[in-house]
């Protein structure tokens, strides 16, 4: 930029450096999607189309961007994660929560007619918000990872329920509110199997789990891997960081890794232990063509 006497107002910006060594989770959420999926007619409780979409983008975002290790999406809401040695744009928390909140909406709005072709997009046009949040540890992150995941079942199970309350039992919206007032997770699970056969295990697993996007390697046995990844342990970003050539390596090994979108439990430790890479940021092994 071109030295001027206007150049001053440059010191008028705030430095938004995310802290090191921390684990950076961007969430973004809809903005007035209770209006919006209402204007579309979405489907109740849940509407697989819209849920495909929301995935559909979010794999595009972690297509585009390969420092995102996980991503995990429930309703209008999208969760993707940096490993703490991250150092993309500077680890700036406007920079990253920006370009996220604008790679998803672009993909949504592109991919809208894919997913509802006989409903085209109107003004006003579907949009996100977004925030950063940092946390120190994996026990942390896994915690909050768990919070989103044990948020999902409440939610539906009670949706599921209030949904099940008026289009098969008849009720409008204050008395299925009414009715559910105060109940716990077995008297719901009562209302859904003894009024209306409803068993709610056998429910998709999209809407009881939500799902999780990664990138797919070789599940490793449980137990097998040596490396303990301990984030209370006095490592520094510089002693994390790799080798220019080795970055270059496993950025390649990412790029060719395939992108899933599962629906799986992401509280027990399982699903972490059969997939170091998730917290090592080191690629595992493309898997084998069958």
């Amino acid at each position: 930029m071109a030295n001027s006497k206007y150049e001053y107002v440059k010191s008028f910006e705030q430095p938004d450096i995310l802290l090191p060594n921390t684990w950076i989770v961007v969430r973004i959420d809809g903005r007035g999607f209770h209006k919006f999926s209402a204007k579309y007619v979405f489907q109740k409780p849940n509407d697989r189309r819209a849920l495909d979409l929301m995935n559909a983008a979010a794999k595009a975002v972690m297509t585009e961007l390969s420092d995102i290790v996980i991503a995990y999406g429930i309703s209008d809401e999208y969760s993707f994660v940096f490993h703490k040695s991250c150092a993309l744009f500077e680890r700036r928390s406007n920079k990253l929560v920006t370009t996220i909140v604008s790679t998803f909406t672009a993909h949504f709005v592109y991919l809208w007619s894919s997913f509802f072709p006989e409903l085209p997009l109107s003004l006003p046009l579907p949009s996100f918000d977004g925030r950063a949040v940092l946390y120190p540890t994996v026990q942390n992150l896994r915690d909050y990872m768990s919070w989103r995941q044990v948020d999902c079942h409440i939610n539906n199970l009670y949706n599921t329920t209030f949904w099940a309350l008026i289009q098969k039992g008849g009720m409008d919206a204050k008395d299925a509110e009414k009715e559910l007032a105060g109940s716990v997770a077995a008297d719901k699970n009562e209302i859904l199997f003894s009024r209306f056969g409803i068993n709610y295990n056998n429910e998709p697993e999209i809407y009881k789990k939500g799902s999780v996007v990664f990138r797919d390697y070789e599940l490793v046995e449980p137990g097998s891997v040596t490396e303990v990844i301990d984030e209370d342990s006095a490592k520094t970003v510089e002693g994390l960081q790799l080798s220019k050539t080795q970055e270059e390596k496993d950025k390649k090994r990412r790029a060719k890794a395939r992108i899933t979108v599962q629906h799986v439990d992401i509280i027990k430790d399982e699903f972490w232990e059969r997939r170091p890479w998730l917290l090592s940021n080191k690629p595992g092994k493309i898997p084998k063509e069958p």
